[in-house]
């Protein structure tokens, strides 16, 4: 019963809050924006707004501290990494698309229909050149894709398509990687553990607890151009279902973070079916 009331009194606290500094802080960031428009170009104006949507998630996120705690776990290693990058992550709650604040770069998520329907934040994600990947076109949507790329705006995607509800991960769609394959931007995968139930899917219940956004040395141009897009997608997979395994303590072989075997292909399981996470690799050392 206390655990309860202790429960439901953390949810109030943080969706006041969230809901204060969401009509404080929405609106600065719009005037910051458009003060900073007066002297700077489209681009550089895009640049801010899509800036400040990060300064709004690190906000968001730091609001249930120190009861649920937001960790970014940099294992890209020593390796030179130049962006823009795509970025593909696995996808647990509705959380995910705030956790993208941590990342260092410019950039835009691959989003379904629902998020352009949130009130002042789905405006926001129109303005900020999120892309609908439901209503374009396969062409449309590459086109846009790809300028942005040129432009340097890094591109997120959740390839799974919706939330998995559990530590188990669904299969990827191809779109991620076939506009790779089309730009020849570098890859980065992305692991989040830890807020399957921050909040679990049906529900707007917080819970306390811990969640860590690993991000995984980018696979670039030269590692991944002979594989088709099936095969690229299989290849991600495997990548973040065995860095979750390490993170979670599963069963797989433990490695040094970051690497894997990237010769070794299996195909991912199709929709529906459950992960198989035990799988050997062969150590490589980067």
């Amino acid at each position: 019963m206390i655990k309860r009331v202790n429960l439901h009194l953390l949810n109030l606290y943080c969706y006041t809050l969230f809901l204060l500094f969401s009509a404080i802080g929405i609106p600065a960031l719009t005037v910051f924006v458009a003060v900073t428009r007066l002297f700077q170009s489209h681009r550089g104006t895009m640049k801010r707004f899509r800036r400040a949507i990060s300064w709004y998630g690190k906000l968001v996120t730091a609001i249930p501290f120190p009861f649920i705690r937001l960790n970014y776990e940099d294992h890209s290693g020593n390796r030179r990494e130049e962006g823009p990058f795509i970025f593909v992550s696995n996808h647990r709650s509705a959380s995910d698309a705030f956790l993208m604040c941590v990342l260092p770069h410019e950039c835009v998520q691959i989003v379904n229909v629902w998020p352009f329907r949130i009130p002042v934040l789905g405006l926001y994600a129109r303005f900020s050149g999120y892309l609908n990947i439901r209503k374009m076109s396969h062409e449309e949507f590459m086109t846009r894709g790809i300028r942005l790329l040129k432009d340097g705006v890094s591109i997120i995607f959740f390839p799974e398509g919706t939330r998995s509800a559990s530590r188990t991960m669904g299969s990827f769609h191809g779109a991620a990687f076939r506009l790779a394959l089309e730009s020849h931007a570098s890859v980065v995968p992305l692991c989040i553990s830890g807020n399957e139930n921050i909040p679990p899917k049906g529900s707007l219940m917080l819970r306390p607890g811990t969640i860590r956004v690993r991000r995984l040395p980018a696979i670039t141009w030269d590692e991944y151009k002979d594989l088709s897009p099936y095969a690229f997608k299989n290849r991600v997979w495997h990548i973040i279902d065995a860095e979750l395994t390490r993170m979670e303590g599963g069963n797989g072989m433990q490695k040094e973070s970051g690497s894997w075997d990237r010769d070794r292909e299996r195909p991912a399981p199709a929709a529906g079916q459950p992960s198989t996470r035990a799988l050997v690799r062969t150590q490589v050392r980067h």
